[in-house]
């Protein structure tokens, strides 16, 4: 048995009321379990509201560890002050005990203390980007601390460092910045997914469901924010007093000027917000976002790559051509503002929620309900589609645009997955599956399925193995019985409603 093996703490179960984020706790306590003498250094990144802070308490309480958050607009000489505070407090120290005149006696003092406090040495520093706006040393002076730990009379430190803008915090290990190459964990935190946030919300019904996701996505912190009534009273009322009222927190100008705010790279908040609006409208490359804002292409591309690296957009590659990526926002909470409430604003702040709601309603279904919708059929297929397909665990996942000459015409496919081991934008790749995913009140029918089946004819005379394709429908309101019966006499038809799509029982 070796040296770690021989040293090796066991690991703490996650607690009951950490929801989900088994994968990042066990990543987690793996990396603090380790019993190397040496430092070790984890990065951890993730939007706001996704529960970060919470997921590094939990850490911190079932390790003893030291945990410290920086806070927005503070100056250096406060946070010198408040960091020391928490550290004599950490020591059992009387207030006032310490105050530590830089950031290397900060950390110098946060290590020994976390160090004689637990068997596990574990610092964890929350927000740190709010600290590099006034000490842009620190990254230096942590390497410095890291390469000096790096023997065998070290304490085998445990730092973590978080933060919410996700471009300072990406660069952290960037280039030739001082952290790079000594980072052990970079987990970038994502929100839940929509089958974890049906549960989280404790919400009955799987079209309540998503509709709550399809305006506020993942995010756990908004399930606090949002308070009464729960969305099991009714979407309707539950929209009307939450995102369209001017009284809340979660009231969507609010939230996206908050949301914006977070990254210091985003500074001309006016341009930021025509862009975004734009993409919201459904401008999808930089050409068009320019022409919607009556502006060269290159005046975009800046601002365009700043929203990109902060997680605000996501750029969709075809999955078999290679073209201009599809441009698409990532917050629906920024999606439902930029659509719903700015355009309407002075109604919303006068109180008139419920009539702005109605009149919003076919916005509401064609351009936030149904293209989140699509985007949930896709992320059914990379996460759950393997327990039925035949070919099992499907490739690379997306969508594509398949040309018809004798119709004139082209298919927009809304789902497509590549079998296992294939490549995006291969020629004559296998093909797993075709679906097509339309959020109306209309059931999915023959027809639908014979759009799949003359895609299919296409891309087979396009030279791409399609002997093995799935034709998969997903509807919000069932089929057609047709469909149905044929459904259950073919191995190639699949089809998604939302009890299956959430995996519940119809």
């Amino acid at each position: 048995m070796g040296e770690h093996e021989a040293g090796y703490q066991p690991q703490p179960s996650k607690p009951g009321r950490v929801v989900d984020r088994d994968r990042e706790w066990a990543l987690l306590t793996d990396f603090l379990s380790d019993p190397s003498p040496e430092m070790r250094l984890g990065i951890m990144s993730g939007r706001r509201r996704h529960g970060k802070s919470y997921l590094l308490r939990a850490l911190c309480k079932e390790y003893g560890g030291l945990y410290i958050t920086a806070v927005r607009e503070e100056g250096r000489l406060p946070a010198l002050r408040r960091f020391s505070e928490a550290i004599a407090a950490h020591a059992g120290l009387r207030p006032g005990t310490l105050n530590l005149p830089d950031w290397r006696e900060v950390l110098t003092n946060a290590l020994d203390v976390a160090a004689r406090s637990s068997t596990t040495a574990l610092l964890i520093i929350d927000e740190l980007p709010y600290l590099l706006q006034h000490s842009p040393e620190l990254p230096g002076l942590l390497q410095l601390l890291y390469d000096e730990h790096q023997w065998d009379d070290g304490v085998g430190a445990r730092v973590i460092l978080c933060g919410s803008a996700m471009s300072v915090m990406h660069e952290l290990l960037s280039g030739t910045k001082p952290l790079r190459g000594r980072a052990v964990i970079d987990l970038r935190l994502g929100a839940f997914d929509f089958r974890t946030s049906k549960d989280f919300w404790q919400i009955d019904d799987p079209l309540t469901a998503l509709r709550v996701h399809a305006v506020l996505g993942g995010a756990a912190g908004y399930r606090s924010l949002a308070g009464r009534p729960s969305p099991n009273a009714g979407f309707d009322e539950w929209i009307t007093r939450t995102l369209l009222d001017p009284g809340r927190a979660v009231y969507s100008p609010a939230e996206t000027e908050y949301l914006l705010r977070e990254d210091p790279r985003i500074t001309q908040h006016t341009l930021y917000y025509d862009i975004l609006s734009a993409i919201a409208q459904g401008a999808s490359t930089p050409s068009k976002i320019g022409a919607a804002l009556g502006r060269q292409r290159n005046a975009v591309t800046h601002p365009l790559d700043v929203l990109d690296s902060t997680g605000y957009i996501h750029r969709e590659q075809d999955i078999l051509r290679t073209r201009h990526p599809v441009i698409t926002l990532t917050d629906p909470v920024i999606r439902f503002n930029q659509l719903i409430t700015l355009p309407q604003a002075a109604a919303v702040e006068e109180g008139n929620a419920e009539e702005i709601w109605q009149t919003s309603l076919p916005t509401f279904n064609s351009k936030i309900l149904g293209p989140h919708f699509e985007e949930l059929a896709r992320t059914w297929t990379r996460r759950y589609a393997h327990a039925v397909l035949p070919g099992g665990l499907p490739g690379p996942v997306g969508t594509t645009e398949v040309p018809d000459p004798a119709a004139r015409t082209k298919h927009e496919v809304d789902v497509i997955a590549l079998a296992l081991g294939e490549r995006p934008q291969s020629p004559r790749a296998r093909i797993a599956l075709l679906g097509e995913a339309k959020a109306t009140a209309a059931r999915r029918g023959m027809g639908d399925l014979q759009r799949l089946e003359r895609i299919r004819e296409l891309l087979a005379g396009q030279g791409y193995d399609t002997s093995g394709v799935t034709l998969a429908l997903f509807s919000l309101y069932g089929f057609h019985a047709d469909v149905t019966e044929l459904a259950k006499k073919r191995q190639d038809v699949l089809l998604i409603d939302l009890s299956t799509l959430y995996g519940v029982d119809a």
